[in-house]
């Protein structure tokens, strides 16, 4: 079993969905407000307080090194540099099929070099 995926998203419809999708997949859930720190990654949405990736950049300056995937409607090239930058893995809104969930095993479960 895995670490919890901890999930930062101010929108309650948007944060129900993404709890419903995520845990039909077998993903376990990090409890609201728990410890990133022991979180298996991070899902992180554009809005979240204002401005998710300066959330996911206040988490780095504390030394949190968690797995990230950011939510962004019609990212610009600058917000993928500046997500790529903080370690983070850009899935664009709307969400498609099981993009963030391949994501998500990706960042968790990253392949061995053969």
């Amino acid at each position: 079993m895995h670490a919890p995926i901890a999930l930062l998203v101010s929108d309650h419809a948007v944060l129900s969905s993404l709890q419903f999708a995520l845990s039909v997949e077998g993903f376990a859930l990090a409890a609201a407000g728990g410890d990133l720190a022991a979180a298996g990654a991070v899902v992180i949405d554009q809005g979240y307080r204002g401005d998710g990736l300066a959330a996911l950049v206040a988490l780095r300056s504390r030394g949190n090194a968690v797995p990230a995937i950011l939510l962004a409607t019609n990212p610009t090239p600058s917000y993928r540099a500046r997500a790529a930058d903080a370690g983070a893995v850009v899935i664009e809104k709307p969400l498609l099929g099981d993009e963030l969930s391949s994501a998500i095993s990706h960042v968790i479960e990253p392949r061995k070099a053969a």
